[in-house]
């Protein structure tokens, strides 16, 4: 692979500054975009490069496919790094990005197609076997169907964007007249996050631990386990802390789950 010098960021706030700090320590120049509302923001100070590619609505910037691949070749970035959340998991935004010769910091178009939509990636794992929480089979089409869903499964539920990661456009209901409530939100919140409204419903865990595994995987198809991450630190529905090891698994435990 061609080596990188330049990287343009796809994205914002503390996401942008951590991908612009690693840029730094490798010697790799970096581009942030940014909205109008965002001028005067961090990344834009830190960056070596910064453009304008919209107005505040992250629809028109931050999701702003053919802007963000304008700014990155008037850069001459040969990268771009999409974070996460907006585009980092648009398998059409990876494809674009491949055709005009700009590598994309991560999944190729055809396993970001297979993962992009949680509601089809819950089925696809269904049907090989891997449990699942119940829920929805694929998202639904309204709070009549939702209630029905959410009555069957039991209360509390979680009512989630399909396209959704971080924590947006996401909303625990603990009754029907909640679920009528938080709908729209969770649904307004996704359309404005993801450019997509639709989602799906899921039985809420509580008292549980969030654990993931970490894995890296390059294009050669080499991969590696990072360890695993306690991520239960999130009072509501986003992160806000992580470690890098999980106090709730034994050290036997881990050494299964990494072998795996």
């Amino acid at each position: 692979m061609t080596s990188i010098d330049k990287i343009l960021i796809a994205n914002r706030g503390e996401i942008a500054v951590r991908v612009i700090r690693a840029c730094r320590e490798l010697g790799i120049q970096s581009v942030a975009v940014y909205s109008e509302a965002d001028a005067h923001s961090l990344p834009v100070h830190l960056a070596d490069e910064a453009i304008c590619i919209g107005p505040a609505n992250a629809r028109e910037s931050y999701l702003n496919i053919p802007a963000i691949i304008s700014a990155a070749l008037l850069s001459g970035a040969q990268a771009i790094h999409p974070g996460y959340g907006f585009l980092s998991e648009n398998a059409d935004f990876s494809e674009v990005c491949k055709e005009h010769g700009l590598a994309f910091i991560g999944p190729p178009p055809d396993v970001l197609a297979r993962f992009h939509d949680k509601a089809a990636t819950r089925m696809a794992m269904k049907q090989i076997g891997v449990p699942v929480i119940s829920g929805s089979d694929g998202p639904v089409r309204g709070v009549a169907e939702a209630l029905r869903i959410a009555e069957a499964i039991g209360y509390p539920v979680m009512l989630k964007a399909k396209a959704g990661g971080g924590g947006r456009g996401m909303r625990k209901a603990t009754s029907p007249s909640e679920l009528q409530r938080l709908w729209p939100q969770a649904a307004s919140e996704a359309k404005a996050s993801f450019g997509d409204d639709g989602i799906y419903v899921e039985r809420c865990l509580e008292g549980v631990r969030h654990v993931e595994a970490q894995i890296a995987v390059d294009e050669s198809g080499r991969g590696i386990c990072l360890g695993e991450r306690e991520c239960s630190t999130q009072p509501c529905v986003s992160v806000i802390a992580t470690s890098g090891r999980s106090s709730s698994l034994s050290i036997r435990r881990t050494g299964r789950t990494s072998s795996r």
